[in-house]
């Protein structure tokens, strides 16, 4: 099964499959645009020979990027995204992790070179094993431990949960999507769904809210998929009032507070949806019923789910959840407890069945919708010769819901290390988004029995 063809099996060609500032395609001319990229990469010279080769995927959001996408997917192939927003030393980390056999370097659906991938020694997974599930995704999070693995999603585990989920959005034929987000970190349980149900994508540009709502008004959206940051932006236009048309707006990415719930009612007069997606599972939860005196809540869990808590833990089981960690691999079966899917976050659930998140079970930073890992920044900032040790942690910001927060034992703790040269060596090896915004020195950080460092 390839979830491509099923695609556009069930698509009429003539229907508007994608919309933004530069184009408008068709399903018909998405299908003929994605074949033809499709046969020009298998010809390629540089295109691997083997059955289902993992490839990467760096390219700019966009219409072309759907298309690139599908031509790798259509080929059987593993789709690996590569954030733009990697730096050359994470890109390297993401290679090596995942083994790919080649990267698509695409500027457009024609504009693109393909890159041989070579490795010095195999890969640190059963690579049997990956290829007997029909990989179509590895994405990569934090799991349930707080460090990076890839996530492997099958076709049929793709298919599952964008079916699950929109027995809750209820997304079809006559829906409008306007899409903001990164698509390298969101793509299979929202593109794919929007295209599977025959929904036509709006491409809007996140940085721009007028243009956002213009688009939104041009071509009649009905369904918004934003985080709060974005939902903050639009209600700050002079016309943040169309937005009231919209049928939903979802918000993901990081939580919503009271604060921007109220505000983006108080201009458009919709009460903003709040889900909880995670790449393991999907879109298993969303507030549906109480969104306009629950607006924090993360709703109640889709008819295809179960949930329960232990020990304050949030788990679920129904269908979509992942099929294995790549690194190191684990089988579905091997990470479940009896059935169930640990989420790592801390829940409570009030009397009406609503679920509100409270905390992390691991210590993983959400900025803006992307994961931090505190111990990769930590491994950055001990690299200094003036840090003896370090705790980098989450500390809240109002726009991005979170921003790490590094507190430091100095070598010398008469002299500690310039703040500013600990900022520039972590904007040379890291992400942006994983720098530091502030810097304390302490004498001290707590530890475990175990001499671990503690984490809040």
């Amino acid at each position: 099964m390839n979830i491509v063809d099923l695609i556009f099996q069930r698509s009429t060609a003539t229907d508007t499959a994608v919309i933004s500032p530069e184009q408008r395609l068709t399903f018909g001319e998405l299908e003929s645009r994605m074949i033809d990229c499709a046969r020009r990469m298998g010809a390629d010279a540089a295109w691997p020979s083997k059955d289902r080769p993992r490839i990467g995927l760096d390219a700019p959001s966009g219409a072309d990027y759907i298309v690139a996408a599908l031509s790798i997917l259509r080929q059987d192939a593993c789709f690996v995204p590569i954030p733009g927003e990697l730096t050359a030393t994470e890109r390297a980390q993401l290679a090596s992790a995942t083994a790919l056999d080649a990267i698509v370097h695409a500027k457009n659906a024609e504009e693109w070179r393909i890159d041989p991938v070579t490795h010095d020694s195999p890969p640190a997974f059963d690579e049997v094993a990956l290829t007997a599930l029909n990989p179509a995704f590895i994405r990569f999070s934090s799991g349930t431990t707080g460090a990076a693995k890839g996530i492997v999603i099958s076709h049929e585990t793709l298919l599952g949960r964008i079916t699950a989920a929109n027995e809750g959005l209820r997304i079809g034929p006559n829906d409008r999507v306007l899409w903001v987000l990164p698509m390298a970190h969101h793509f299979a349980v929202s593109i794919v769904l929007y295209l599977y149900h025959g929904a036509t994508t709006i491409l809007a540009p996140a940085s721009d809210p007028k243009v956002m709502i213009d688009m939104m008004r041009e071509h009649g959206a009905t369904v918004m998929y934003g985080s709060p940051y974005h939902y903050t932006m639009l209600s700050g236009q002079p016309e943040a009032a169309a937005l009231g048309s919209l049928r939903l707006a979802v918000s993901t990415a990081f939580a919503l507070t009271e604060e921007v719930a109220a505000l983006f009612v108080g201009k458009t007069g919709l009460h903003l949806t709040q889900g909880m997606g995670i790449i393991e599972a999907g879109l298993p939860v969303l507030n549906l019923e109480h969104a306009k005196d629950k607006p924090t809540s993360i709703g109640k869990p889709l008819p295809a789910f179960e949930i329960k808590l232990d020990d304050g833990e949030l788990l679920l089981r129904g269908p979509g959840v992942f099929d294995a960690y790549l690194t190191p691999w684990q089988p579905r079966e091997a990470v479940l407890r009896d059935g169930w899917f640990a989420t790592g976050d801390i829940a409570e659930m009030d009397d009406d069945g609503c679920l509100f998140l409270r905390g992390r079970v691991r210590s993983v930073i959400n900025v803006g919708g992307l994961k931090c890992f505190p111990e990769e920044v930590e491994a950055i900032l001990l690299t200094h010769p003036g840090v003896k040790a370090v705790r980098v942690s989450a500390r809240a910001h109002p726009a991005l819901g979170a921003m790490p927060s590094a507190e430091i034992i100095p070598q010398n703790t008469g002299a500690p290390p310039p703040a500013g040269e600990l900022r520039k060596l972590c904007q040379e090896r890291l992400s942006a988004y994983k720098v530091p915004l502030f810097y304390t020195f302490v004498s001290e950080l707590p530890l475990t029995a175990s001499g671990k460092l503690r984490r809040h």
